[in-house]
């Protein structure tokens, strides 16, 4: 079994803003959870969960939920059973917000793979913020895909660093079959670039 995603402490540097494009994209990736922009010399992978219902169906479930819950109120107007039912169906409406919010918050995970000069640097950002980081040489980095034996089916990592790391292990097992060919065509360009290869291995 390969373990979770691995992270190193880095120091903060400060870097001039990146202006990036996005790629054009076709076929299957088109509406698939991640996204491809680059400049010249840089490229970026974005990724992050599926969801199932968006922030703007979030609202509107709520909306509606609680348009439903109240239409039975209407027959109660006015007569004191309004008052003692009113509590309850607030606190049922507030429950389901907060559930679903912190579910929400419990499943904002974002992914950044960047291929930039000769390095390949990845960040993932977890709930509440947290951070962690893996960087190495993109020359000697190796996109594996694991079908069987890895936590999900399909599971990616990356080899080849300082340690064995995993990528997009939240997408769905035909979102990670179409996501290692285009990995591993994005990291054959870029190292191409570099006609130079090192002659070891500098993690």
């Amino acid at each position: 079994m390969l373990g979770p995603f691995s992270i190193t402490k880095r120091r903060k540097v400060a870097r001039a803003p990146i202006l990036l494009r996005p790629l054009k994209r076709t076929g299957e990736s088109t509406h698939m959870p991640y996204e491809w922009t680059e400049t010249e010399t840089t490229k970026v992978l974005h990724l992050w969960p599926y969801r199932s219902l968006p922030r703007r169906g979030f609202v509107w479930f709520i909306g509606g939920t609680a348009l439903l819950i109240a239409v039975p109120l209407l027959a109660v107007l006015g007569s004191p059973v309004l008052w003692g039912l009113l509590p309850f169906l607030v606190l049922a409406v507030s429950g389901m917000y907060w559930a679903l919010e912190r579910s929400y918050r419990d499943g904002e995970i974002i992914e950044t793979l960047t291929l930039n000069d000769t390095r390949i640097q990845l960040a993932r950002i977890g709930p509440h913020g947290k951070r962690q980081d893996w960087e190495a040489n993109a020359y000697w980095v190796r996109i594996e895909q694991h079908k069987t034996g890895g936590p999900v089916p399909e599971y990616i990592t990356l080899a080849g660093g300082p340690r064995l790391v995993e990528l997009g292990a939240f997408l769905s097992e035909e979102e990670r079959k179409a996501l290692a060919p285009e990995l591993r065509q994005a990291l054959r360009a870029h190292v191409s670039r570099d006609s130079a290869a090192p002659s070891h291995n500098p993690q």
